[in-house]
Protein backbone atom coordinates (compact mmCIF):
# COMPACT_ATOMS: atom_id res chain seq x y z
CA UNK A 1 0.00 0.00 0.00
CA UNK A 2 1.13 3.38 -0.77
CA UNK A 3 -0.07 6.42 0.82
CA UNK A 4 -0.39 10.13 -0.77
CA UNK A 5 -1.17 13.71 0.33
CA UNK A 6 -2.88 15.63 -2.73
CA UNK A 7 -1.64 19.12 -1.57
CA UNK A 8 1.13 21.09 -2.02
CA UNK A 9 0.24 22.54 1.06
CA UNK A 10 3.84 22.77 3.46
CA UNK A 11 1.71 23.16 6.70
CA UNK A 12 -0.53 19.96 5.46
CA UNK A 13 2.87 18.01 5.30
CA UNK A 14 4.23 19.15 8.41
CA UNK A 15 0.92 18.52 10.32
CA UNK A 16 1.29 14.49 8.51
CA UNK A 17 4.68 14.39 9.85
CA UNK A 18 3.96 15.17 12.83
CA UNK A 19 2.03 11.91 13.60
CA UNK A 20 4.75 9.83 11.80
CA UNK A 21 2.73 9.13 8.45
CA UNK A 22 4.76 8.37 5.61
CA UNK A 23 3.57 9.90 2.27
CA UNK A 24 4.84 10.79 -0.87
CA UNK A 25 3.15 14.30 -2.66
CA UNK A 26 0.63 14.57 -5.27
CA UNK A 27 0.45 18.47 -7.05
CA UNK A 28 -3.40 18.27 -8.24
CA UNK A 29 -5.34 21.21 -10.28
CA UNK A 30 -8.94 21.70 -8.35
CA UNK A 31 -11.06 24.31 -9.14
CA UNK A 32 -11.98 25.92 -6.03
CA UNK A 33 -14.39 28.41 -6.85
CA UNK A 34 -17.29 28.30 -4.21
CA UNK A 35 -20.69 27.41 -6.33
CA UNK A 36 -23.67 29.58 -6.02
CA UNK A 37 -25.69 28.70 -3.06
CA UNK A 38 -23.29 26.45 -1.62
CA UNK A 39 -22.57 26.20 2.02
CA UNK A 40 -19.68 26.39 3.66
CA UNK A 41 -19.50 22.63 5.15
CA UNK A 42 -20.66 21.84 1.53
CA UNK A 43 -18.20 23.92 -0.02
CA UNK A 44 -14.54 22.47 2.02
CA UNK A 45 -16.15 18.73 1.90
CA UNK A 46 -17.14 18.95 -2.13
CA UNK A 47 -12.90 20.33 -2.59
CA UNK A 48 -11.37 17.50 -0.19
CA UNK A 49 -12.76 15.08 -2.46
CA UNK A 50 -12.17 16.38 -5.60
CA UNK A 51 -8.81 16.66 -4.31
CA UNK A 52 -8.18 12.99 -3.04
CA UNK A 53 -10.47 11.77 -6.34
CA UNK A 54 -7.83 14.39 -8.75
CA UNK A 55 -5.15 12.77 -7.00
CA UNK A 56 -6.19 9.12 -7.80
CA UNK A 57 -6.77 9.78 -10.97
CA UNK A 58 -3.27 10.76 -11.57
CA UNK A 59 -1.82 7.52 -10.51
CA UNK A 60 -3.76 6.45 -13.50
CA UNK A 61 -3.51 1.89 -12.36
CA UNK A 62 -3.05 2.01 -8.86
CA UNK A 63 -4.73 -0.10 -7.10
CA UNK A 64 -3.31 -0.27 -3.14
CA UNK A 65 -2.96 3.32 -3.44
CA UNK A 66 -4.69 5.48 -0.59
CA UNK A 67 -4.43 9.16 -1.18
CA UNK A 68 -6.01 12.00 1.25
CA UNK A 69 -7.29 15.93 -0.01
CA UNK A 70 -7.78 18.30 2.43
CA UNK A 71 -9.63 21.88 2.71
CA UNK A 72 -10.17 24.62 4.68
CA UNK A 73 -12.51 27.63 4.85
CA UNK A 74 -12.51 30.16 7.56
CA UNK A 75 -16.10 31.53 7.98
CA UNK A 76 -17.79 34.54 9.31
CA UNK A 77 -21.53 34.35 9.87
CA UNK A 78 -21.45 32.23 6.61
CA UNK A 79 -19.27 34.37 4.31
CA UNK A 80 -16.23 32.21 3.11
CA UNK A 81 -12.85 34.40 3.85
CA UNK A 82 -10.64 33.11 1.15
CA UNK A 83 -6.72 34.14 0.76
CA UNK A 84 -6.76 37.89 1.03
CA UNK A 85 -6.47 39.77 -2.90
CA UNK A 86 -4.07 42.30 -1.75
CA UNK A 87 -3.27 44.20 1.08
CA UNK A 88 -6.78 45.81 1.50
CA UNK A 89 -8.49 42.51 1.17
CA UNK A 90 -6.35 41.10 4.04
CA UNK A 91 -7.16 44.30 6.12
CA UNK A 92 -11.29 44.11 5.70
CA UNK A 93 -10.95 40.34 6.75
CA UNK A 94 -9.53 41.22 10.13
CA UNK A 95 -10.95 44.14 10.62
CA UNK A 96 -14.24 41.86 10.55
CA UNK A 97 -12.89 38.62 12.65
CA UNK A 98 -11.35 41.45 15.11
CA UNK A 99 -13.28 41.22 18.53
CA UNK A 100 -15.90 38.21 17.25
CA UNK A 101 -16.22 34.24 17.06
CA UNK A 102 -15.96 32.47 13.56
CA UNK A 103 -15.62 29.09 12.16
CA UNK A 104 -12.71 27.43 10.60
CA UNK A 105 -14.22 24.05 8.67
CA UNK A 106 -11.77 21.43 7.83
CA UNK A 107 -12.54 18.69 5.34
CA UNK A 108 -10.66 15.05 4.59
CA UNK A 109 -11.28 13.22 2.14
CA UNK A 110 -9.76 9.71 2.13
CA UNK A 111 -10.36 7.46 -1.46
CA UNK A 112 -8.73 4.61 -2.68
CA UNK A 113 -10.00 2.48 -5.91
CA UNK A 114 -12.61 0.68 -3.73
CA UNK A 115 -14.13 2.86 -1.20
CA UNK A 116 -14.08 6.95 -0.24
CA UNK A 117 -14.58 8.24 3.25
CA UNK A 118 -14.68 12.17 3.76
CA UNK A 119 -15.06 13.90 7.42
CA UNK A 120 -15.54 18.02 8.33
CA UNK A 121 -14.62 19.00 11.45
CA UNK A 122 -15.48 22.34 12.59
CA UNK A 123 -13.56 24.65 14.87
CA UNK A 124 -14.95 28.13 16.57
CA UNK A 125 -12.16 30.69 16.99
CA UNK A 126 -12.26 33.84 19.12
CA UNK A 127 -10.50 37.08 17.96
CA UNK A 128 -9.64 39.77 20.54
CA UNK A 129 -10.36 43.48 19.54
CA UNK A 130 -7.31 44.36 17.17
CA UNK A 131 -6.69 48.00 16.61
CA UNK A 132 -6.01 49.17 12.72
CA UNK A 133 -1.83 49.71 13.62
CA UNK A 134 -1.98 46.10 14.42
CA UNK A 135 -3.21 44.44 11.57
CA UNK A 136 -1.00 46.82 9.26
CA UNK A 137 1.95 45.79 10.96
CA UNK A 138 0.64 41.82 10.81
CA UNK A 139 0.25 42.84 6.62
CA UNK A 140 3.86 44.32 6.29
CA UNK A 141 5.29 40.90 7.76
CA UNK A 142 4.21 39.29 4.99
CA UNK A 143 2.21 36.17 6.84
CA UNK A 144 -1.40 36.85 5.93
CA UNK A 145 -0.81 36.16 2.28
CA UNK A 146 -1.55 33.16 0.86
CA UNK A 147 -3.66 32.27 4.16
CA UNK A 148 -7.31 31.59 4.35
CA UNK A 149 -8.77 34.04 6.64
CA UNK A 150 -5.67 36.40 6.04
CA UNK A 151 -3.83 34.70 9.84
CA UNK A 152 -1.69 31.74 10.60
CA UNK A 153 -2.68 30.27 14.29
CA UNK A 154 0.35 28.77 14.20
CA UNK A 155 2.01 31.90 13.04
CA UNK A 156 2.71 35.43 14.60
CA UNK A 157 -1.40 35.55 14.05
CA UNK A 158 -1.20 33.39 16.89
CA UNK A 159 -1.30 36.57 19.53
CA UNK A 160 -5.01 37.27 18.23
CA UNK A 161 -6.36 34.49 19.28
CA UNK A 162 -8.00 34.98 22.49
CA UNK A 163 -10.15 31.69 22.39
CA UNK A 164 -10.24 28.07 20.53
CA UNK A 165 -13.35 25.32 20.88
CA UNK A 166 -11.88 22.62 18.51
CA UNK A 167 -9.32 21.27 16.81
CA UNK A 168 -6.13 23.44 16.50
CA UNK A 169 -4.09 21.56 14.15
CA UNK A 170 -7.85 21.91 11.32
CA UNK A 171 -7.44 25.69 12.09
CA UNK A 172 -3.45 25.17 10.93
CA UNK A 173 -5.23 22.85 7.82
CA UNK A 174 -5.35 19.42 8.71
CA UNK A 175 -7.35 17.72 11.85
CA UNK A 176 -5.07 15.26 13.12
CA UNK A 177 -7.65 13.33 15.39
CA UNK A 178 -9.40 12.47 13.04
CA UNK A 179 -7.02 12.42 10.21
CA UNK A 180 -5.33 9.62 12.55
CA UNK A 181 -8.79 8.28 12.57
CA UNK A 182 -9.79 7.89 9.41
CA UNK A 183 -6.33 6.82 7.87
CA UNK A 184 -6.40 3.62 10.15
CA UNK A 185 -9.45 2.48 8.53
CA UNK A 186 -7.48 1.94 5.52
CA UNK A 187 -4.54 0.45 7.08
CA UNK A 188 -2.41 3.47 6.85
CA UNK A 189 0.13 3.40 9.38
CA UNK A 190 0.14 6.45 12.31
CA UNK A 191 1.59 6.85 15.24
CA UNK A 192 -0.78 6.17 18.06
CA UNK A 193 -0.52 5.50 22.10
CA UNK A 194 0.78 2.07 21.99
CA UNK A 195 4.31 3.16 20.37
CA UNK A 196 3.50 1.79 17.93
CA UNK A 197 3.78 3.05 13.91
Amino acid sequence: MSFYLASASPRRQELLRQIAVKFSILKVDVDETVLSQETAEQYVLRVALAKAQAGLRELGDAPHAVVLGGDTAVVHQGRIFGKPMDREHALEMLTVLSGSIHEVYSAISVVSSLRQITRLVKTEVLFHHLEQKQLEAYWNTGEPQGKAGAYAIQGLGSVFVAKIQGSYSGVVGLPLSETAQLLREFDVPVWDLSGRC
